[in-house]
């Protein structure tokens, strides 16, 4: 994928952005749309959940400061799941929080106007399938086997397809990206779902065409199969970074929405790291919460993102609006490039014992100090011969360190040059 255009650079400068899974699967504490899916739960089951859905300690404002104690430059929001349950008030249908449940409100006006409040870029997520609606499951994939029934949520039987009821299918699927487009101007449209059909029977390109025009300023995700602005990997920070811009989202537990039985909940310093590495690869953390159907986010979940984002502010300069670091091999760990190309920050996951070294760097290290305490790093350069550089020695005591991750910004003597291989015989 390509750079992104002016409009939407914000994206790659933001480096955390929080994911919320909220929506009536929070009531029994279920597998969002899933747990139907699979037959752990019936569908009707699932759906009398409608009715405990109240929202009554949703305070949107205090998701909001939340976020910006986080660190977090942009937050995404189940508009809609795989269930097809609308959080806002849609006038596509009639299965909405604002129609259906106890809740009566429109959450996504709420949310939206609270994190604009307060600068936050909105997101909302829009599963491209519906597994409750009754012109969905009207036509097979593409190439699909005739002798596999496949899931009757997501699919007829072999010779009970109906295009005419797909068309009307999609024409609903277009009027509530409409809506959300009109109502909420989001700054970021985080699509899923898209695997059950193919790019044609989506009429992918129709899509993409659509909002460019019609969302010039949006950014879309890659769930388009072929269209969209940055890649999405899921669940694991890849060895070898995308090309382009790409955000990684990643549960705080094990579970994207509310299940009370999870607190397998990753560490301050494990997501610490996972920031730095994403970061170090030029992406960005998309961080998910699952809150309560009363609108409340655990504990544990906001302990740890205030926990992030106070290290991330001590060191929001190796953070933000920073490039995509070192290749592997110049330093054993993460690193990040500021905008000017002339500052190296090398993230420090453990004990250096003694020092830190630093490989393949042509330039001069002018100066180096700890990002957070501002403390000066003692370095020296030690070997190299002609146009092969030597090592660059950064001196840390472990008193020094920090206790989630240390940083050094390396301050270099002009613009990065690196040395890769060597050429002479």
């Amino acid at each position: 994928m390509s750079q992104l255009p002016p409009a939407k650079a914000w994206f790659t400068d933001a480096r955390l952005g929080i994911f919320i899974h909220w929506g009536i699967y929070s009531v029994d504490g279920v597998a969002e749309s899933w747990s139907f899916f699979h037959g752990q739960v019936p569908y009707d089951t699932y759906m009398a959940q409608l009715d405990g859905f109240t929202a009554e300690r949703f305070d949107p404002d205090a998701w909001a400061d939340l976020f910006v104690r986080a660190g977090a430059r942009y937050a995404v929001l189940t508009a809609k799941h795989h269930d097809g349950v609308a959080l806002w008030d849609t006038h596509a249908n009639d299965l909405s929080v604002v129609k259906r449940t106890p809740a009566g409100r429109d959450l996504v006006r709420e949310y939206a106007d609270a994190l604009r409040r307060r600068g936050i870029k909105v997101g909302l997520y829009y599963s491209h399938l519906d597994w409750s609606h009754p012109d969905y499951a009207t036509i097979r994939p593409e190439g699909q086997d005739p002798d596999d029934r496949g899931n009757p949520c997501s699919m007829p039987a072999a010779g009970d397809e109906d295009p005419a009821r797909w068309d009307a299918f999609l024409a609903f699927h277009r009027a509530q990206l409409t809506e959300l487009i009109d109502l909420f101007a989001p700054d970021l449209l985080w699509f899923d779902g898209e695997w059950e059909r193919t790019a044609g029977q989506w009429r992918m390109a129709e899509l993409a065409a659509f909002l460019a025009e019609k969302a010039p300023h949006t950014v879309v995700n890659g769930r388009l199969t072929g269209y969209g602005d940055y890649a999405t990997p899921e669940q694991g920070v890849p060895v070898e970074p995308p090309r382009g811009p790409w955000e990684l989202c990643l549960t705080i537990n094990d579970s994207w929405g509310y299940q009370p039985q999870d607190d397998h909940h990753k560490s301050p310093r494990q997501l610490v790291r996972v920031l730095a590495e994403t970061a170090g690869g030029g992406g960005n953390l998309l961080l998910d919460v699952g809150p309560r159907a009363d609108g409340t986010i655990l504990p544990g979940q906001a302990d740890r993102l205030r926990e992030l984002g106070a290290w991330a502010d001590l060191h929001r300069d190796a953070l933000y609006g920073t490039g995509r670091g070192l290749p592997h091999g110049h330093h054993y760990g993460p690193s990040t490039l500021s905008a000017d190309r002339r500052t190296l920050y090398l993230f420090l996951f453990d004990r250096p014992n003694e020092y830190v070294v630093l490989r393949g760097v042509r330039n001069a290290v002018s100066a180096a100090r700890l990002l957070g305490s501002g403390t000066p790093v003692r370095h020296e350069r030690v070997g190299g011969l002609g146009d092969v550089p030597g090592w660059e020695y950064l001196y840390v005591s472990d008193e020094q360190l920090d206790p989630l991750c240390s940083v050094i910004a390396v301050d270099l003597d002009g613009e990065l040059d690196l040395y890769r291989e060597h050429t002479r015989d």
